[in-house]
């Protein structure tokens, strides 16, 4: 279906090639959409997605240059339409014979002179083909006529260039002179009659130019000037003003035989169609080459809330077994020993037949042992372990503890208080249950001392993490693998500073998404500091994120999505579809740095720290004349950065992962209970590797490795808990019945607990190694501070 002009007494049609151009209706913005039907003047009419207008009935101000072509303005309305037209005049006009008056009153001539100039243009015929060559003789044989056509100031100007569509900057505006006007008081401008098929002139090079033109009774027919003339209106002194309405002519093409007609057309690309009618906040706006000079921002001054590294005593020696108790502490330890006692009493109770002896801090502390080798040895049933035949013949744990010991720990394990379990499973099903109550006190305990027990270094990074189970508990957060946690942890380390299990909710109370809600509770800004680089994926990256961050000194680096709300829309200079490995572009938005990167693929990253590039190269195998050659190319800094602080995720959960307790279970919360023992062991096993650095042991000549420490802290679990057997044994059985101190051990620096009166006052890193023996509360109790007797007295 061919495209034609809507406007009343326009036919112009688009054909590829001619000089107009054609708009749609702004039809997604109501407002727009009405100034252009009331300045059209036509009654009832509703435009559709294909009713366009040219560019006829646009003043030249409603167009703008942007890179070397003409866009019309988004708020530009039509205002040059003939509302009166005779139809006699509109089907001369198809026929080619006369062309539109122009939009110019003209004080001095009459209606009558105005018919009379009309009545000669209508002698010659309605089928005269008129080229511009006659034109221009028509206008210099007629003496009446009020215009004349004069020359250009250089013979440059006299070619016509055919890619240019439009040409306002060397055209002048066609203005006739007229005594009366119609009902508006203006006619369209004027339009050059069509050239004959069989005519073939040549535009001369130049036109005599009259100094003085001379007034006449009548107007003769406009001409409308070649690319290489103008013409200039002249009138009578006395007489007012004329009243003008400038508007974009098209340029008549003069460089070869003007053969063909002149029409309209659509716009030429696409992507300007599309620029046409999207919004775009800044026409400036591009994608620059990694050429052009990108400034780097200042760099953030690290401050953070303590000195980065290990927050206990340095000067100390910590083994092993000790490293572990500051994340699985007494208190954590016995109130576990509490809630399964409770818990496999309330099984036999509900008719569990099981021999139940109490559990005691040695059985707790060898079936720690027992799950730790779980991990060094994997067999295919875990009763296979006590097992004494070839090839399972191992001597540990049998001679320990005996399987079924081991299995009713296992089946009584429990980490909350089953009476409060209880109270929370009535409220099933309503805003007030807890979905993850059953791991609360542990889940939190363990959470507090990996922020408590070090201060990251400056670069960190977030990421989830995936916790394998067969668990049927939790059934709407089970995602396909497991459970998932999302993780902030030291890249330059790998330790698990802060962490929390994802519950499913899709958005937050705020509004915002997972990832940003998962970013901001991750960031404990007062115990953290600022000065830190956080680097995420593009699961969390947002340009929202990052501006927030940015405003609590916190920078940020990451990949992220196109679709993201805030990246750049914008296609100019943008990577070509098949742009070769080591291009890249990049756009800055404020703090923000947006950079693209061809790599097997492109790779988007948004950063508020970083510089597009710095000449930083990378080695990669690229394809050259049929042959695959290492390379360097060039990689932008975010992207280095970037990889090199991801890495510190990844090792996180390798450590994790390896030597990790490998017992499948259909409970879910003890799911979570080996996760959080492999996070007390490589947080411990992290901690022993920079207490190494900082203090030089004279005994020892280098650090555990990972193995190694695993297997020193379960012998050192085993020597524990013989060593706690007697005082816990003896509490059990013969509870006291006075407040009097004791010993926690025979070995008064083996065993230390954080005295109680202490963390109630405050002082959080203050141990003792005595206690109440009918409290079982550790309280200071030295010639200096007695805390015994003022925590007794206060109760």
């Amino acid at each position: 279906m061919p495209v034609i002009c809507a406007a009343i007494g326009c036919n112009n049609t688009f054909v590829k090639g001619s000089e107009f151009r054609f708009y749609r209706f702004p039809l997604k913005k109501p407002q727009l959409t009405s100034e252009w039907v009331n300045s059209m003047g036509v009654k009832n009419f509703s435009p559709t997605a294909h009713t366009c207008l040219c560019s006829e009935h646009f003043e030249a101000d409603c167009f703008r240059d942007l890179n070397s072509k003409t866009f019309l303005r988004e708020d530009a309305v039509p205002t040059i339409f003939s509302h009166a037209q005779d139809s006699s005049k509109i089907e001369l006009r198809k026929r080619g014979v006369i062309p539109k008056e122009t939009n110019v009153v003209n004080p001095v001539a009459t209606q009558a002179d105005r018919d009379e100039g009309g009545m000669r243009l209508s002698e010659q015929g309605p089928k005269k083909k008129f080229t511009p060559v006659e034109i221009l003789k028509i206008l210099e044989d007629d003496p009446g006529n009020l215009l004349c056509p004069s020359d250009s100031s250089s013979d440059d100007e006299d070619l016509v260039h055919p890619e240019k569509t439009h040409d306002t900057g060397s055209e002048s505006d066609y203005r006739l002179p007229s005594s009366e006007s119609d009902e508006d008081n203006e006619e369209p401008l004027a339009r050059v009659p069509e050239p004959s098929s069989a005519q073939q002139p040549t535009c001369p090079q130049s036109a005599p130019e009259p100094s003085h033109p001379q007034p006449g009774p009548a107007a003769s027919p406009p001409p409308t000037a070649l690319h290489t003339q103008s013409l200039a209106p002249q009138s009578d002194p006395a007489a007012p003003p004329p009243t003008t309405r400038r508007k974009r002519g098209p340029t008549l093409r003069s460089s070869a035989p003007a053969t063909k007609r002149v029409k309209s057309r659509l716009a030429s690309t696409e992507s300007e169609e599309e620029e046409e009618e999207e919004d775009d906040d800044d026409d400036d706006d591009r994608w620059h080459d990694r050429e052009e000079e990108c400034i780097k921002p200042d760099p953030l001054k690290f401050m953070p809330a303590r000195i980065p590294g290990p927050t206990c005593d340095t000067t100390t020696a910590w083994s092993p077994i000790s490293l572990f108790q500051l994340f699985f502490s007494t208190n954590v330890v016995q109130n576990i020993i509490d809630n399964t006692n409770a818990n496999a009493a309330k099984r036999r109770q509900a008719g569990k037949k099981c021999t139940w002896d109490v559990l005691t801090m040695k059985d707790f502390y060898t079936f720690l042992a027992v799950i730790l080798f779980t991990g060094f040895v994997t067999v295919h049933h875990r009763s296979d372990y006590w097992r004494k035949k070839w090839p399972y013949n191992f001597q540990f744990p049998g001679d320990h503890m005996t399987r079924d010991r081991f299995e009713f720990i296992l089946g009584s394990l429990h980490l909350s208080d089953p009476k409060e379990d209880e109270e929370n499973d009535k409220k099933r099903k309503t805003a007030e249950y807890d979905h993850l109550f059953k791991i609360k006190p542990l889940y939190t305990e363990i959470a507090n001392a990996c922020k408590a027990n070090f201060q990251p270094h400056q670069n960190l990074s977030i990421d989830e993490r995936m916790v394998l189970s067969q668990a049927v508990g939790m059934k709407d957060r089970l995602t396909k693998w497991g459970y998932k946690l999302f993780v902030l942890s030291d890249t330059s380390i790998g330790y698990t500073w802060n962490f929390f299990v994802h519950t499913g909710k899709s958005e937050s109370a705020t509004g915002h998404s997972v990832g940003y809600s998962a970013v901001m509770d991750l960031l404990p800004f007062p115990l953290l500091g600022g000065g830190y680089l956080l680097y995420t994926d593009d699961f969390y990256t947002s340009p929202a994120l990052f501006t927030d961050l940015s405003k609590k000194n916190i920078g940020c680096c990451g990949t992220i999505r196109r679709n993201r709300t805030g990246f750049p829309k914008t296609q100019t200079n943008d990577l070509p579809k098949k742009a070769e490995r080591g291009d890249m572009r990049w756009i800055r938005s404020g703090k923000l740095l947006f950079v693209k990167w061809m790599d097997m693929r492109e790779v988007t990253t948004c950063s508020t720290v970083h510089q597009a590039y710095s000449g930083q190269t990378v080695r990669r195998k690229v394809k050259e004349a049929g042959v695959w050659q290492n390379k360097s190319i060039p990689v932008p800094d975010c992207i280095v950065d970037y990889n090199r602080s991801m890495g510190g995720m990844d090792l996180c959960d390798a450590l994790i992962e390896f030597c990790s307790v490998r017992h499948k279970t259909m409970t879910w919360y003890m799911t979570f209970f080996y996760h959080f023992v492999d996070i007390a062991v490589v947080n411990s096993y992290l901690l022993h590797q920079e207490l190494f650095k900082l203090r030089q042991d004279p005994t020892q000549t280098e650090p555990f490795t990972h193995k190694a420490f695993r297997e020193q802290l379960a012998t050192e679990m085993l020597e524990f808990a013989e060593g706690s057997a007697a005082p816990s044994t003896t509490t059990t059985s013969y509870p006291s019945t006075t407040c009097m101190p004791m010993f926690f051990d025979s070995e008064e620096s083996r065993v230390r607990k954080y005295c109680k009166r202490c963390q109630d006052a405050g002082l959080l890193r203050v141990k003792t190694s005595t206690c109440c023996r009918k409290c079982k509360v550790p309280l200071c109790l030295t010639s200096k501070k007695n805390c015994f007797q003022l925590w007794h007295d206060a109760q």
